[in-house]
């Protein structure tokens, strides 16, 4: 089967924009390789966590900021397809 991204993000901060931009870069990048990418309003405040199945693959407040979108695709590929090549997101 195949994996499901789960973006849990913070409503209050208003991270939905944020949250719905960065699915859509994924879905648009592993279209073909990804079951969904869900949006999860978090009742933790501040929160922002992006989920691989159940393997936490980002958390803001552990690395201290949100990923950009090559640095989040590289992370996801390195699972889902190593051997694949990103393009310009792999200079």
């Amino acid at each position: 089967m195949k994996p499901t991204i789960t973006i849990e993000y913070c409503p209050k901060c208003g991270w939905l924009l944020r949250s719905a931009w960065m699915a859509q870069e994924l879905l648009t990048t592993f279209s073909d390789d990804l079951h969904a990418v869900a949006l999860i309003p978090s009742e933790v405040s501040g929160r922002y966590t992006i989920k691989l199945n159940e393997e936490l693959i980002w958390d803001r407040k552990r690395e201290g900021h949100f990923p950009d979108a090559k640095e989040l695709k590289q992370k996801i590929r390195d699972v889902i397809a190593p051997d694949r090549n990103l393009g310009h997101n792999d200079r």
